[in-house]
């Protein structure tokens, strides 16, 4: 990380108003980029904090940044930099293109976990690292030699993986399939991002739940879709909705994530899943479903996914590891009629010729361990505690100020706020606290709610990342 040069004749804030200029001017703080506090960047650059304030007065005078109070300090939205007439203008291109940003409280989530990685992480559903497999990983690797060619393998996948893949899926979620109706990808991101790219096209109309993970990723707005909401219930959608925007809108594409809905929780009942798969085989209407939270059931009993009971090749089945395993293995994968899988490959050889054989290699063996079994087994009984312990604590602490019903899996817990706040200042007093959660307008949600994760916190920090947030919530 830069310093400040202490033997230089240049004043120290000066060093740091001329590093900072040269960031904008390149491009590598972008308009809106939110600087650390100075007592922050003080403590990384090994400086006075009277130095950091003199040196963000002089950016503000020359009107580089702007500062808010309660919003910290930012590169100015209305001057882009001090360019030179050579340099082209970054702000007309990041403002451009056909990608949409994320949501502007996804980002803040994300710019305070990266400035303070002590924060209380309730906002990721990334499992903690002691849930991952991680002597089993290292077992594989001291006890089978990597023996595989390092060129590019097939852009449809790793054969081996796909046929442990096969057995899985039947011996988990009763889905039969085979090797060629199966796609690797690097997770369920990059199965929607195939999917809305390649299947769909600009000015189609598609259903998703409402609310929903999906409304968090723009990327069905980047492909020009037009979204129609299908509302979630205790038991999941009405599939009589799906009908009905089909009838006004012509939908062409359903997204369901049926097993513990992220963020609700909800699971779509059995009877429902049946009338669903008529309604959308008479419609003739594909179904993507979105599967990653199945294996984490508390009980051990596997809600049947709907690619199980599809007997006419209308359900797109997702998966992944990243919310049972390891997410940096980067492995996902999809299930389709085999015309569909071809046309995904032939787009996705197009983008990166295919994953890294290294991951692929070690999924695979993890896998077909012996001890994913109890590896499966072992990270529900954890799950269960921690939900546990944040179900405990939210009705130790809060009472009747927020009401959930806790699921039967999954990693969130999905409440509602028994009061009328903004949920982006609510935000930002838990994160002065030292906690994060993903505020319900993020997933499309009317006000209200919010979504906890038990997923990443340590057990022991799931208690004080509660206390804080009611302690955030006694500000209003």
């Amino acid at each position: 990380m830069w310093k400040p040069d202490r033997s230089a004749q240049t004043p120290l804030y000066q060093q740091i108003v001329d590093h900072i200029e040269h960031a904008i001017t390149y491009a590598e703080l972008p308009p809106g980029s939110l600087l650390p506090s100075e007592r922050k960047l003080a403590d990384q650059l090994g400086v006075n904090r009277s130095t950091v304030i003199q040196a963000y007065d002089e950016l503000r005078a020359s009107g580089l940044v702007e500062s808010v109070i309660g919003s910290g300090t930012r590169i100015s939205l209305t001057k882009w930099g001090i360019s030179p007439s050579n340099t082209p203008n970054w702000r007309q291109y990041t403002e451009g293109g056909t990608f949409l940003p994320n949501h502007r409280l996804t980002r803040r989530i994300r710019e305070a976990t990266q400035n303070d990685p002590s924060i209380i992480n309730m906002a990721s559903g990334e499992l903690s690292s002691d849930l991952f497999p991680n002597e089993m990983v290292s077992s594989i690797l001291r006890e089978q030699p990597f023996h595989e060619h390092l060129g590019y393998d097939d852009p449809q996948g790793y054969h081996p993986l796909r046929e442990s893949l096969v057995d899985v899926l039947q011996k988990y979620n009763s889905i039969n399939t085979t090797k060629s109706s199966m796609l690797i990808t690097s997770g369920s991101q990059q199965s929607l991002y195939l999917i809305t790219q390649c299947l769909l096209s600009p000015g189609d109309a598609v259903a998703i739940e409402d609310p929903s993970y999906s409304y968090s990723l723009p990327m069905f707005q980047s492909a020009g879709l037009r979204i129609y909401r299908l509302p979630v219930h205790e038991d999941g959608i009405e599939p009589d909705d799906i009908m009905n925007l089909y009838r006004k809108h012509r939908i062409r594409m359903v997204f369901l994530n049926p097993n513990y809905q992220n963020p609700t929780g909800t699971s779509l009942s059995e009877a429902k899943r049946i009338k669903l798969l008529r309604i959308a085989a008479d419609l003739r209407i594909p179904i993507v479903e979105d599967d990653p939270f199945s294996l984490t059931t508390f009980d051990g009993n596997v809600p049947p996914p709907l690619k199980s009971m599809d007997t006419d090749g209308t359900v797109l089945y997702i998966g992944s590891l990243s919310k049972v395993a390891a997410s940096g293995l980067r492995i996902g994968w999809m299930v389709a009629p085999q015309t569909v899988i071809e046309r995904l490959t032939d787009a996705r050889q197009q983008m990166d010729f295919g994953l890294s054989i290294l991951s692929q290699w070690a999924a695979q063996r993890l896998l077909a361990s012996e001890h994913f079994d109890q590896h499966i087994t072992s990270l529900r009984q954890a799950l269960f505690q921690k939900q546990q312990m944040m179900v405990q604590t939210l009705q130790e602490v809060l009472e009747d100020k927020v009401s959930f019903v806790p699921p039967l899996g999954g990693l969130n817990l999905w409440c509602k706020i028994n009061q009328t706040i903004d949920d982006g200042k609510l935000l930002e007093e838990a994160i002065k606290r030292g906690v994060v959660f993903v505020p319900g307008s993020v997933y499309g949600s009317e006000p209200g709610y919010i979504r906890f994760s038990y997923a990443k916190p340590k057990l022991e920090d799931i208690r004080r990342g509660i206390l804080a947030f009611s302690d955030a919530l006694k500000q209003f």
